[in-house]
């Protein structure tokens, strides 16, 4: 069955490049960003993997963890990291799950036979810290991430959880929010004192309070 939004995502333990771990456990009360590659030693993986080092600070500032997968070996990944920091000036410290057998990659449904029936396609996900699916992308395996939007897609879905709004097309940090139409008027003048703009009865724009 495919893994669908709001799933508890499955739990394996595995092999990384930091020592094995226990999928769930490692995760912990952070959220997570889960992303597969097709290969070691690939181009546009080795690209992506030194990104993701390189905002290390900001994945550890919205208290999430990132956490690859490619179809190879520890081995493998060791040497690989070593042409990741040299080419992408970083120094890459989140662990790399090795999955030769592709068990992990099935499990989450990573295979797309028309792209490849041995290598992962580009998969994100976004875990939260109770391990349910909050996001999932799927790239062909040619096209890299946009990390600008991992990044924006968790502040959305961290300040929907705590304020409990809506995120509007292109959102970002400090733009206005939308107060959801289960919502009604009665309730909203609690929940945002600061009051908002109302363009329709079903859209009403919010400024979140710093």
């Amino acid at each position: 069955m495919p893994l669908l939004l709001g799933d508890t995502v499955p739990d394996f333990t595995a092999d990384t490049t930091l020592g094995p771990i226990s999928f769930h456990e490692w995760i912990g009360d952070d959220w997570a960003f889960f992303f597969s590659h097709p290969a070691d030693f690939t181009p546009v993986c080795t690209t992506e993997m030194g990104r993701t080092s390189q905002l290390s600070a900001e994945f550890d500032k919205r208290g999430v963890k990132p956490i690859g997968l490619s179809t190879d070996t520890v081995d493998e990944h060791l040497k690989w990291i070593e042409d990741v920091n040299d080419t992408q000036n970083t120094t890459l410290r989140f662990p790399i799950v090795a999955d030769p057998d592709l068990k992990i990659a099935r499990l989450y449904d990573m295979i797309h036979p028309a792209q490849s029936e041995t290598a992962a396609v580009r998969s994100v996900f976004i875990i939260d810290n109770e391990k349910k699916l909050r996001l999932t992308m799927t790239y062909p395996m040619s096209v890299g991430r946009n990390f600008d939007e991992i990044l924006r897609v968790i502040d959305a879905l961290k300040t929907g959880d705590a304020m409990g709004v809506a995120l509007p097309a292109d959102w970002r940090p400090g733009d206005y929010a939308i107060i959801p139409p289960s919502i009604p008027n009665d309730q909203a003048k609690g929940l945002f004192p600061q009051g908002w703009e109302e363009l329709r009865p079903y859209l009403r724009k919010v400024k979140l309070n710093a």
